[in-house]
């Protein structure tokens, strides 16, 4: 076990386990986006740092099919930020924001040596997409193309630049997709630790294995932070989710079949 999940298996509640916890209709979602930790200032603008942050938390609501409504910001900036930096984040924010049809409806604000945000995320849903309910047999998909975020960090480490519509940056959130195929999808969550981490997070959650129909890479499936949908269904749609991911313009990638044996995550844990 690695420490986030030992730390996690301290706190016992129904409520954990997805990427967001459901409570009578409503999904709450919480993340972290910390200088130094998930990003370097040198690699983007104050806007594009609130950007990301904001798309970072609002894809936990949409990967369990939840509309997002209210955003609680907190942020703790240096006290030498200037107004003209502190105005281009919130400006950020506030886009994002309006994007999506969220209200930004308070949080808090603490002067820090360096930027951390902190995002929750108030959703709706009348149909959840949770990570439960995989049974053998079903097949397992992922939308868009991975690897291109562990790309862009690798070239921004090597004090490269990246494109502003980069993976890193400019997230492509799957939202037209999920909705559209809430009555064929069973299980579902976003691809934020990587492909084959993730799965691990789903094996382990519904006692199964997998029985893989493509090879796939390590340096595609271990590539973290890609926002994806990775999500599982029954063979018997596979028309219909072929047809779902038409209709919303969305590549998709079949891969794996849930089976009776033993998954093992071959990619280094990416939080501790």
């Amino acid at each position: 076990m690695n420490l986030e999940n030992y730390f996690i298996s301290h706190f016992n509640s129904n409520y954990i386990g997805d990427d967001g916890a459901l409570i009578d209709g409503y999904v709450y979602s919480k993340d972290a986006f910390f200088e130094n930790v998930h990003y370097k200032k040198e690699w983007l603008s104050y806007y594009q740092i609130a950007q990301r942050a904001m798309l970072v938390n609002i894809s936990d609501a949409i990967a369990m099919n939840a509309t997002p409504k209210y955003a609680l910001l907190s942020v703790a900036m240096p006290k030498s930020m200037s107004k003209k930096n502190m105005s281009a984040l919130a400006e950020g924010f506030k886009d994002v924001a309006n994007k999506y049809g969220i209200e930004i409806i308070g949080g808090d604000t603490i002067s820090n040596t360096k930027l951390d945000i902190t995002i929750t995320i108030i959703s709706k849903t009348s149909r959840p997409l949770l990570r439960a309910k995989i049974r053998s047999g079903y097949i397992f998909g992922y939308t868009g193309e991975l690897g291109k975020s562990a790309y862009a960090l690798k070239k921004l480490f090597n004090l490269g630049k990246i494109h502003k519509h980069s993976k890193f940056i400019d997230i492509q959130l799957r939202q037209d997709f999920v909705q559209k195929s809430e009555r064929v999808l069973k299980a579902g969550m976003d691809i934020s630790d990587g492909l084959f981490s993730d799965l691990k997070k789903l094996t382990s959650l519904n006692k199964i294995g997998l029985k893989f129909s493509k090879e796939i890479p390590k340096s595609i499936a271990c590539s973290g932070e890609e926002y994806e949908m990775l999500f599982a269904f029954d063979k018997r749609e596979i028309k219909a989710v072929k047809r779902r991911a038409t209709q919303s313009r969305t590549k998709i990638t079949f891969f794996a079949q849930a089976a009776r044996n033993r998954y093992t995550n071959r990619c280094k844990a990416h939080h501790f």
